[in-house]
């Protein structure tokens, strides 16, 4: 493990005396969300199709945009609850493609309404969304020294993903689901020598 802070993608020292990536250290709203919630375990229905939706809707940009969107993004889509969502029509997708307060892709916004619908009909299969993204656990998680030892996909993200299409997802591929799993603790990717790491008491 390397203390020293000009390796590249090594953790820098907050202002607190705390150790994170980079990252984290770029605005008070990324260094909130690392220090209380990334990496967190999120558990319940709800919870996962939110940041399900909020990976799909981050692809090709940046996570700093879709964090100051989100609480308009829970205005729009009902809280992220995937009943409500599941029964938007067209007038709703019209209203969420006007709403300036988010992310404005008529493709993702179509998704995440498609996929609130394949969240619902797991449950007729016996499951829920947050039972099956999170039986896709593995056996290990990474430890990684520097960003650039973060992987981007697994093999469990690449199933994971293969999976969801199957049961009618979409926006879901190995690169999105493995970001996914890291925001919601089933892997534990925080740096080895950042504060968070080995916190979210799963790894």
């Amino acid at each position: 493990m390397s203390d020293d802070i000009s390796t590249p993608g090594a953790t820098v020292v907050g202002a607190d005396g705390l150790r994170r990536p980079a990252w984290a250290e770029q605005s008070d709203l990324l260094r909130e969300y690392y220090d209380t919630e990334w990496g967190m375990p999120v558990r319940d229905e709800r919870g996962v199709f939110e940041r399900l939706s909020l990976e799909a809707f981050q692809s090709g940009l940046s996570w700093a945009t879709v964090l100051r969107k989100r609480p308009a993004f829970r205005t729009a889509f009902a809280g992220f609850d995937p009943d409500a969502v599941a029964a938007f029509d067209d007038a709703d997708v019209e209203r969420l493609l006007a709403d300036a307060g988010i992310i404005r892709n008529r493709a993702k916004v179509l998704a995440t309404i498609d996929n609130a619908r394949a969240t619902v009909a797991l449950r007729e299969d016996g499951t829920d969304l947050a039972e099956l993204v999170w039986s896709f656990r593995p056996a290990e998680t990474p430890a990684p020294v520097t960003a650039a030892d973060v992987p981007s996909t697994s093999e469990q993200s690449i199933a994971l993903s293969a999976e969801l299409k199957l049961r009618g997802f979409r926006w879901v591929g190995p690169t999105t689901m493995f970001a996914l799993m890291e925001a919601i603790g089933i892997v534990d990717t925080h740096l080895v020598s950042s504060h968070r790491r080995g916190s979210s008491g799963v790894w």
